[in-house]
């Protein structure tokens, strides 16, 4: 499981936040186990696509499919430990 605070946590939020240009949000708004969509930081499916393109431009990770996706979206925390399961490591 992701340790909170890591430095791959806070590269993933500040992607987050660039790809979606999140005005005004900073890394530490973002609570590492809250949900990425509906009532956590509510974002929507076009925000998904650009966060799937901005995880393959920085990390070199794909996200596979639909169903992958919904999983490693779920949370900075469901996204770091699939980056992880990838190869991707804190210094990345």
């Amino acid at each position: 499981m992701a340790t909170s605070g890591s430095p791959l946590h806070a590269k993933v939020k500040q992607l987050i936040i660039d790809r979606l240009q999140l005005d005004g949000v900073a890394p530490g708004d973002i609570d590492d186990a809250a949900p990425l969509f509906g009532d956590g930081l509510g974002l929507d499916s076009i925000d998904a696509l650009e966060l799937v393109i901005g995880i393959e431009k920085v990390f070199g990770v794909r996200i596979q499919d639909e169903e992958v996706g919904a999983k490693a979206l779920a949370s900075v925390n469901a996204l770091v430990d699939f980056m992880r399961s990838k190869g991707v490591v804190e210094g990345a």
